[in-house]
């Protein structure tokens, strides 16, 4: 740890940090689905959903999952089609995928119970430091350190560290930091306190300082520079990539569907059939799309104008997307499976591709 974050936490009021942070979650904390009980498998489930992802949207999904998957067994069981079409809208399917991995794992080798051990637990597929230690914590009152970008925003302010959160391993700096703080006689409460405080008072712009239940412990306060922190520098912009996709149906109303590679980007999800475009062919988009259709999928299809257009934003990449509708004159040898339309709901699209039927709907 840097020294002058040391030297910060040897005068610090540890304990009546804890005890302040503590009382205020008890009293006011959130009535989330994921809290009625401390099951290792519904917090494992919940933190997982909740990566990238905000809590209101979070919360149907979770009931809707924990419905339908109700244990560890029941997930390991379940057919990959089902959980994507559990997941599907929450986007980063590599989080469910890399879940249903772990719990198989764990259903074979600890006779379904989530270790709760850190070393066990680490080993599990998709779970690093925070989820890790969200999972001890929270489901076992282990006094495990769950940092995200929320708790290094906390802590940054309380302690006033001028450090870019968005760097490795300044995580690092902020874990050690948690280990000196922690409650060790109620270390779920005390991580949960942290992220809640992050979520309600102490948000990323405009900190409700007034309302805090920690200020008098608040170093940035103090000094008036909470506004300045955390330091985070920027990343870069997403990749813009122009694309065109088709809804291609046959005279009967079925549709031509695919699925996409089993790894990499949106891997497994079913998709309508599209391309990147080249800007410099000369061709129109729908051009370019006709020639796709023929030469990758032996599709003759009879393409309409272009009937809209979907945007979808990764953290590295912009999808624009030219939508085409598409009559199907003839479809020789295709790899593209046929599907009818109430077929057609049983399958985990992304949300861009969700877009994309929809304006097939719209038109």
């Amino acid at each position: 740890m840097i020294n002058d974050v040391q030297n910060k936490l040897t005068s610090f009021p540890i304990q009546a940090f804890q005890q302040d942070l503590i009382n205020w979650y008890l009293a006011e904390k959130r009535d989330l689905p994921w809290r009625k009980d401390q099951d290792p498998y519904k917090v494992w489930v919940s933190e997982i959903m909740l990566q990238q992802t905000r809590v209101d949207t979070v919360i149907p999904y979770f009931n809707a999952f924990i419905t339908k998957f109700p244990t560890i067994t029941a997930l390991a069981d379940a057919d990959e089609e089902d959980v994507l079409k559990a997941w599907e809208g929450l986007g980063y399917y590599s989080r469910v995928r890399n879940l249903q991995a772990a719990v198989r794992e764990v259903k074979e080798t600890y006779g379904g119970k989530v270790p709760n051990s850190p070393e066990e637990i680490s080993k599990l597929k998709g779970v690093g430091p925070y989820t890790k230690g969200a999972i001890l914590s929270i489901a076992y009152n282990i006094p495990e350190p769950a940092v995200d970008g929320n708790v290094m925003r906390v802590l940054s302010r309380i302690l006033s560290i001028w450090e870019d959160i968005a760097k490795t391993k300044t995580r690092k700096i902020f874990e050690e930091v948690t280990y000196e703080l922690i409650s060790k006689e109620d270390p779920s409460s005390f991580n949960q306190a942290v992220m809640e405080l992050g979520a309600l008072i102490c948000t990323p712009t405009s900190p409700k300082c007034l309302l805090c239940p920690v200020r008098e412990h608040c170093t940035a306060f103090e000094e008036g520079v909470q506004a300045d922190l955390p330091i985070k520098s920027k990343k870069k912009k997403p990749k813009p990539l122009q694309m065109a996709a088709a809804v291609l149906y046959d005279n009967k109303g079925n549709f031509y569907i695919h699925k996409r590679p089993p790894a990499g980007l949106l891997a497994n999800l079913w998709e309508h059939p599209n391309l990147e475009l080249d800007s410099v062919s000369g061709k129109t988009y729908r051009e370019q799309l006709g020639e796709f259709l023929a030469t990758e999928y032996n599709i003759d299809a009879e393409l309409s104008e272009l009937s809209g257009t979907v945007q979808h934003v990764f953290s590295h990449l912009i999808w624009n997307i030219s939508v085409f509708i598409g009559k199907v004159k003839n479809a020789s040898d295709t790899q593209l499976i046929l599907v009818t339309e109430e077929e057609l709901q049983k399958y985990a699209f992304p949300v861009s591709h969700q877009k994309i039927y929809q304006i097939y709907k719209e038109s």
